[in-house]
């Protein structure tokens, strides 16, 4: 699912007064990384590497057996939205043993993707788990691996989602479509911190 990361994309330039933090994260194989590349207007930073027999029994690979590398700490790239602005993208490592990384990238995030294959449901659990122990707004974009389908209605019971949390499908290997994942969650984020209530006088002493 690796989409050519185009050259021709114009780099962001020297001077940028915001720089606001996204998170892409799920399970091994979802897409995390093609997100990344679709979409990131600079050759992305990747920590790729290959899959072996070892990792084998470390890892469950258990539906992405064709998967030749991982992620083995996290991918970057970045997409200006003015001159003043610019969005940073973290693609989150997906195996088990690289979880203990997940806090450190919630840290100072604006928001999150969980990015999900319907095929293997389960292993976006960890992720929304620890999205909400850590208070970061999400949303769930289900990834086109041409499975079964499923309703969202199916896929929000079998997630236990919140009613309030987006969940829109994608195709992480089109820069359209990974945009408007982005769109979408920005847009969650901004009705997020309008709903929430002011800290009362006295959480504020």
């Amino acid at each position: 699912m690796d989409s050519a990361t185009s050259d021709r994309r114009t780099p962001l330039g020297a001077q940028a007064d915001n720089g606001l933090k996204i998170v892409i994260v799920g399970g091994l194989g979802v897409g995390k990384t093609t997100m990344v590349r679709s979409v990131s207007e600079i050759r992305p930073l990747s920590t790729e590497e290959t899959m072996t027999r070892a990792g084998e029994t470390v890892d469950d690979v258990s539906g992405v057996q064709h998967k030749a590398t991982t992620t083995v700490a996290f991918d970057f790239g970045r997409i200006t939205l003015d001159p003043h602005n610019v969005l940073y993208l973290f693609g989150a490592p997906g195996q088990e043993r690289f979880w203990f990384l997940w806090d450190r990238l919630f840290s100072g995030a604006l928001g999150a993707v969980v990015l999900l294959d319907t095929r293997r449901i389960d292993d976006s659990w960890y992720a929304i788990d620890r999205l909400e122990r850590h208070g970061t707004p999400f949303i769930v974009a289900c990834n086109d691996f041409g499975g079964p389908r499923h309703t969202p209605d199916e896929i929000r019971a079998a997630l236990d989602l919140d009613p309030g949390v987006p969940l829109i499908d994608c195709d992480a290997r089109e820069r359209d479509s990974s945009k408007q994942v982005l769109i979408t969650l920005v847009e969650h984020v901004r009705q997020y911190y309008a709903t929430q209530a002011p800290p009362s006088e006295q959480e504020l002493v």
